[in-house]
């Protein structure tokens, strides 16, 4: 019986929760399979890719409370000059504000969005929606989905917006209780660090900022899996997340 041939995945970049492995395609309508996935499991994978907008347009003007954000670059090179493969990049959150909306309306108040065009803010890592424009990749996502804005360089002078916290994440623990060393891999990670900055809060009904509860300084415990991660240029790590995924301040 003829069959096809067989394709290796070890050469192709890999998503991330499939293993590298053996894909072999039958000519005879058999199920296609890969690391125990039928074909109907691939039908679920979706890839999004960003919407391309015809050259003939020439400006992008956001409704309401959107902003259209020009992407960052994605780093080519570690910071020892070496090459990165595609697959190895890591994802930008960040980028420059080229064009906003009018606002929103909260109960009687008009409201304009916080942040202005040149501004380089950082955002959500799942937020909004991709689209080429002037052949650049932007991002058109709420001002809600924005985390803050950078005034330098270094993630630990951000400025976190609305109910967003800036917190500096606690080194983990270098040995177990009873004396023993702990490899990279066995650390287990940190879900503590202390309050360096705080955005001016929510808005509630009426339009005004409601304060946050917690105050740069103060040591904090979180969830686990909230926010987005930042290696700042002294090597110490940064978490920016909502106030509502702080669970105690510690004391």
């Amino acid at each position: 019986m003829a069959t096809a041939p067989t394709i290796s995945t070890r050469s192709l970049p890999s998503f991330e929760g499939l293993r590298p492995s053996t894909v072999r395609i039958s000519s005879m309508g058999l199920p296609l399979k890969a690391g125990g996935l039928t074909q109907r499991s691939f039908r679920s994978l979706v890839v999004r890719a960003a919407t391309v907008v015809a050259p003939k347009y020439t400006s992008l003007k956001p409704l309401g409370d959107r902003v259209l954000v020009k992407i960052k670059t994605a780093e080519e090179k570690t910071v020892g000059g070496i090459l990165l493969p595609t697959t190895a990049q890591t994802k930008p959150q960040g980028g420059e504000v080229v064009a906003v909306g009018e606002g929103k309306t909260i109960g009687k108040n008009k409201l304009d969005i916080c942040v202005k065009t040149g501004a380089q803010v950082v955002y959500s890592k799942y937020a909004g929606t991709e689209v080429e424009f002037n052949g650049s990749n932007h991002l058109i996502l709420k001002e809600d989905d924005i985390v803050g804005i950078l005034e330098t360089d270094d993630v630990k002078d951000l400025k976190p917006l609305n109910d967003r916290v800036l917190i500096k994440v606690a080194e983990a623990e270098e040995k177990t209780a009873g004396g023993l060393l702990l490899t990279e891999a066995s650390k287990e990670k940190p879900s503590i660090g202390t309050v360096v900055a705080v955005g001016p809060g929510p808005l509630d009904e009426e339009g005004k900022r409601k304060p946050l509860s917690v105050s740069p300084g103060n040591t904090v415990l979180y969830s686990k899996y909230a926010g987005n991660d930042f290696k700042g240029s002294d090597g110490s790590d940064y978490i920016a997340l909502k106030a509502s995924d702080i669970m105690a301040v510690l004391s």
